[in-house]
């Protein structure tokens, strides 16, 4: 198929190399006008450089012609993908105004934008009637760091269409990914889109309140991990999104979120998505605040060792990161920070710049010389079984706060480190 991609995040990348190396004939168009400027190179897109393989995944499909950077759709193009960001729906419609003008001609219109409930159905509106052309939804369903698998394997499918024709076209079109699926849905649009922010509003609400327990279990003195098990061994809980944290980031996730919540809002509903998405930013400071309680409110002339700025293992995004806040509180206090994160130091370092009191490290255990604490902040694999020895020769007062229960209490207390973790 010729298939013409519109976007220039993650979701429309992962889109167009993902369905290029299926065989098809894609064209990216990233900007709505280029006003001449020459196209930025592959290895400077962010989006590219944090997601695993996206970049060396984009870069074959181009070389092999199948992929290619255009400003406008190949006339023949019968699939257009709408990945864009949720503020240019206006571009959205301009693209099937201007590709549907010919009723005759087949068009499958595929929405994989965060425009909102409802969306879909205008887009429609705006379609000639053909029972040729039509519009239809697709969930964006892939998660940073994994976003190449999650496309190309998914799990689960959900279609968001309601024409006989569509739904044969989108199957077609997706029959190169939806061999790993388990379970296919086919629904009207709407119903499709109020889904996607369902599934995105339960799992904010799962960390939240699991984020609320483990606040409340530091508060009374018991321990969150045990509680969570107990509640995870319910089949009726489970163990998903059940991990407490100093916070949730992504830019994804947290647009899906706020949207959702804004939603109930127009519909003057109160909504416990709003407690969720206030509360998160509060917990995202939680760890400066354990700090900061530690060393009775007086951090002058401390050094504080962060491992993990990404907003998650995986993926070098900071979007939204609570190392962000975490980092700006300490600063705020003077404090020496020194930073070791496996892929996300440099977006670091472009976001808050050249510092003398903040020091990149590209050693983990480089960043603890004469530390007067570790903040766990993202789990990379590599932070959970350290050489517990060398960190306590490293550092000038053993303490580690430990934003994602990633180490065993008893164990690092019996090595002569003072430990608080999330709810421990």
């Amino acid at each position: 198929m010729k298939i013409t991609v519109y976007g220039k995040e993650l979701t429309s990348w992962v889109a167009a190399a993902c369905l290029a190396r299926s065989g098809n004939e894609v064209t990216i168009i990233e900007n709505a006008c280029s006003n001449g400027k020459s196209a930025q190179p592959l290895s400077d897109i962010r989006v590219l450089i944090n997601e695993p393989g996206l970049l060396e995944l984009t870069k074959q499909q181009i070389l092999s012609g199948r992929l290619i950077r255009g400003e406008q759709s190949e006339s023949d193009a019968t699939v257009h993908w709408l990945a864009l960001n949720a503020d240019e729906i206006h571009r959205a419609e301009q693209i099937v105004r201007d590709e549907t003008r010919n009723p005759e001609t087949q068009r499958l219109i595929v929405n994989q934008s965060n425009f909102g409930v409802g969306a879909t159905e205008k887009l429609q509106h705006l379609l000639r009637q053909s029972d040729q052309q039509d519009a239809i939804y697709l969930p964006d369903l892939i998660q940073e760091g994994n976003a190449i698998n999650d496309f190309a394997t998914p799990e689960r499918l959900i279609i968001g269409a309601d024409k006989e024709w569509s739904i044969i076209q989108t199957n077609a079109l997706l029959r190169p990914f939806s061999q790993s699926a388990d379970n296919i849905q086919v629904m009207a649009p709407k119903e499709a889109e109020f889904t996607k922010f369902a599934i995105t509003g339960m799992l904010a609400i799962r960390i939240g309140y699991i984020n609320e327990l483990a606040n409340l279990a530091d508060q009374i003195d018991v321990d969150i991990d045990v509680i969570r098990q107990g509640m995870g061994a319910d089949p009726r809980i489970g163990h998903h999104y059940m991990s407490p944290g100093c916070g949730f980031g992504g830019q994804n996730f947290q647009e899906y979120t706020r949207k959702f919540s804004e939603l109930f809002e127009q519909q003057s509903n109160p909504s416990l998505l709003a407690t969720v998405i206030k509360e998160n930013e509060v917990q995202k400071e939680l760890l400066f605040r354990k700090l900061w309680q530690h060393y009775q409110c007086d951090l002058k002339g401390k050094t504080v060792s962060l491992w993990g700025g990404s907003f998650k293992p995986e993926t070098a995004s900071i979007d939204n990161a609570p190392s962000l806040k975490i980092i700006e509180a300490l600063l705020a206090q003077n404090v020496s920070v020194k930073l070791h994160d496996p892929q996300a130091l440099q977006n670091l370092q472009e976001y808050f710049g050249d510092n003398s009191a903040l020091r990149y490290c590209g050693n983990r255990y480089e960043a603890l010389e004469d530390s007067d604490a570790l903040l766990i902040v993202t789990e990379w694999q590599e932070y959970w079984s350290p050489d517990y020895s060398l960190m306590l020769e490293k550092m000038r007062t053993p303490l580690i706060i430990d934003g994602r229960n990633i180490f065993d209490k008893e164990m690092l207390q019996s090595q002569g480190f003072t430990y608080t973790g999330i709810g421990r």
